[in-house]
């Protein structure tokens, strides 16, 4: 049974998304993803994502829509990748990194060129 992965899809007030780096220790060390984390026992997807993203970068969302599920396997293990539209709350703090090397927030047609997660590259075409 896939593992639910939720994500953030950030945009601010000029259209840009935040992406996040992983560190270079962990799974996937370095690449690029839309911040988020696991769903865990007996949270909604909703609940998890706000819950990740206060941990992660110490702001808070206001979640839009839903965009559609997907798997991905990554051989050892099946995610099911749930992202959310979102944009920061109104008085929440900056994003920071505290679980991350580096953000970014880059314009649509750039989030090509970084060098994306493999289960976060086909959110791309869902924007």
């Amino acid at each position: 049974m896939p593992i639910p992965v939720v994500c953030a899809v950030i945009t601010d007030v000029a259209g840009r998304v935040l992406l996040a780096q992983r560190p270079a220790h962990k799974h996937l060390g370095l690449k690029w993803e839309f911040p988020g984390g696991k769903v865990e026992p007996g949270e909604t997807p909703e609940s998890a994502l706000l819950r990740e993203i206060r941990e992660e970068l110490g702001c808070e969302l206001v979640l839009g829509p839903a965009l559609p599920r997907f798997t991905h396997d990554y051989g050892a293990v099946v995610i099911e990748m749930i992202p959310f539209l979102a944009t920061l709350a109104p008085g929440s703090p900056p994003p920071h990194p505290h679980e991350h090397v580096a953000l970014v927030w880059a314009e649509p047609a750039v989030l090509p060129r970084y060098d994306l997660a493999p289960a976060d590259i086909p959110i791309l075409a869902m924007l």
